[in-house]
């Protein structure tokens, strides 16, 4: 039989969390391997989760970016995600996504790490469109 590895309770939990959210959510472990993301978030991406499976950075950041203003990628430090798992806080950031289908999404992104007493397991990412920057805001 051959060897399973067990993923932490606290990932199995968060990603039972995020399945029952309407909002789109990555999760990723500690190593910044995405392990999940929700229905939400498939939709947006173009591509359900079951079809992609568990997958590296380098691997679902070229599937998906995140990409600055500028179009290039977003180096894997700086994302919200890696800075949530490496500093034990939340991070916020304005960046740009992409679909499978070609499509870029202006998107915020609220990062925050899933710790335990035995150091970081992970983090949830959750995003959002982006509000336009005209200075008007809605109620």
């Amino acid at each position: 039989m051959p060897f399973v590895t067990q993923k932490p309770l606290e990932l199995i939990l968060a990603r039972n969390l995020m399945s029952a959210l309407s909002t789109p959510a990555f999760l990723v472990d500690e190593g910044g391997v995405l392990v999940f993301y929700n229905e939400a978030a498939g939709l947006l991406l173009g591509k359900r989760f079951e079809e992609l499976g568990t997958v590296g950075a380098e691997e679902w950041g070229s599937l998906f970016g995140p990409f600055g203003e500028d179009g290039e990628p977003i180096p894997y430090d700086e994302l919200p995600l890696v800075s949530a798992v490496r500093n034990g806080r939340p991070a916020h950031a304005e960046l740009c996504i992409r679909s499978t289908d070609g499509a870029s999404h202006e998107v915020e992104v609220s990062a925050f790490p899933i710790l335990t007493p035995h150091g970081s397991q992970g983090a949830i990412a959750v995003f959002w469109p982006s509000q336009p920057s005209n200075g008007a805001r809605s109620a």
